[in-house]
């Protein structure tokens, strides 16, 4: 048992978080290490918006929303949390989530995992790049997890709304409605 060993994971519920969140539990069940699957959250409106009109029962509506998004990116990977691994979910208030990944994967035998995923320009320029940002500020190993060419597809498919073709094991097309 790897008592000193954490796997940290961001999680956002995107199809490449999700596959962060596979390369996260296997990694976690190959090193018998906790699993830390880490959802940063901020008040709608931001914070300096909360700051000028504060509301605590709202406030914590959001921070039970930010919990259900991380139960729900569990129960759509693998039906649920895991069987057999030691989970130490966390919900963390910070409007920058990678450096509330870099935060929390403060010790020395943590392992932080990160998805690459594929934004455009427009959105890194604005939001940043989470990946970059850990790679970058980490005192940890990191594992940056590409997405798979199923992955953009489907990433693709579901902002364009339209109707994709997945290719088959075989080359053939298969068509998704």
């Amino acid at each position: 048992m790897a008592e000193n060993v954490r796997i940290v994971v961001g999680v956002s519920g995107s199809l490449s978080s999700l596959a962060a969140l596979h390369h996260a539990v296997a990694e976690a069940r190959r090193l018998d290490a906790v699993l830390v699957p880490v959802l940063a959250w901020h008040p709608v409106g931001g914070e300096f918006a909360y700051r000028s009109s504060p509301c605590p029962p709202l406030l914590r509506e959001w921070q039970q929303a930010a919990r259900k998004r991380l139960d729900t990116a569990f129960e759509q990977s693998f039906g649920g949390y895991p069987a057999g691994l030691r989970i130490q979910p966390m919900v963390v208030r910070d409007d920058q989530p990678g450096r509330a990944l870099v935060q929390v994967a403060d010790r020395p035998g943590d392992q932080l995992v990160v998805s690459t995923g594929r934004r455009g320009r427009l959105v890194r320029l604005f939001h940043g790049s989470v990946s970059r940002y850990c790679l970058a500020h980490a005192r940890c190993a990191v594992t940056a997890v590409p997405p798979s060419e199923l992955l953009e597809a489907l990433e693709l498919a579901a902002r364009d709304g339209e109707p994709m073709t997945l290719p088959t094991r075989w080359g053939r097309a298969a068509h998704s409605a």
